[in-house]
């Protein structure tokens, strides 16, 4: 399979080379060489079977108009741009073509997101406040992060509450802990995920990659499909 990697962070690389190591074949543009998306005309987007992105929000945004426009199949990992998601999907569905998106792609993730909704439900009318604390390192342009703020919202359609405070950490270089934490006057119960690195975000992306390639053109959200992978 040919694989186009947009961004050339940390993240973006290790993408590349997973990818690589999977046997596929990997093209990465990194920020200046992508500006304002430039680079992803028609004819070049045409190339690849599969456009994995890892870049910023604006130039996410930028990315996918560009390479959906044309029918592509993108998985899209980088967070904080989801207020033009409907339109996405939108553009998608348009041009024939497909958006996987996720606020993290490491299977584990999505199982704490399971069990989230698990506790939350568990929990509903007996009196426990939920709060969710999240750490990442300083460079991580969103906050809270996408991951955050997915495991609010399960709790909250699950509890029934409202407005799960968020309280978004940013210090060294932390590839991430998400902490879910219930308590009343009687005890407290603790849900935590930490990531030592980011192979698995990565792992996930280019598993992605290769599942949704074999689909019909839509849209899908990563936590709906990430068993299947």
């Amino acid at each position: 399979m040919r694989i186009l990697v947009l961004g050339q962070g940390k993240t973006g690389k290790l993408v590349a080379d997973v990818a690589a190591e999977r046997g596929h074949s990997v093209h990465v543009l990194d920020a200046k060489e992508n500006k304002d998306a430039a680079a992803l005309t028609p004819p070049f987007v045409a190339g690849f079977d599969a456009v994995i992105d890892f870049t910023a929000p604006e130039a996410a945004v930028q990315n996918m108009r560009a390479c959906l426009a044309t029918g592509a199949k993108m998985v899209v990992g980088t967070t904080g741009w989801y207020a033009k998601l409907a339109d996405m999907r939108g553009l998608a569905e348009r041009r024939g073509g497909s958006l996987l998106h996720g606020t993290n792609f490491s299977v584990s993730v999505q199982a704490m997101l399971q069990l989230a909704t698990a506790m939350g439900a568990a929990l509903k009318g007996a009196g426990y406040e939920f709060r969710i604390t999240e750490t990442h390192h300083v460079t991580k342009v969103d906050a809270p992060s996408g991951t955050a703020i997915s495991l609010g919202e399960m709790v909250q359609n699950a509890a029934g509450v409202d407005n799960v405070p968020i309280e978004a950490i940013r210090e060294g270089d932390v590839m991430g802990l998400h902490v879910l934490e219930a308590s009343n006057a009687s005890d407290r119960l603790v849900l935590t995920h930490e990531s030592f690195s980011r192979r698995g975000f990565a792992e996930g992306a280019v598993r992605a990659a290769e599942w949704v390639v074999q689909q019909k053109p839509g849209s899908y959200d990563f936590r709906d499909i990430y068993t299947k992978l």
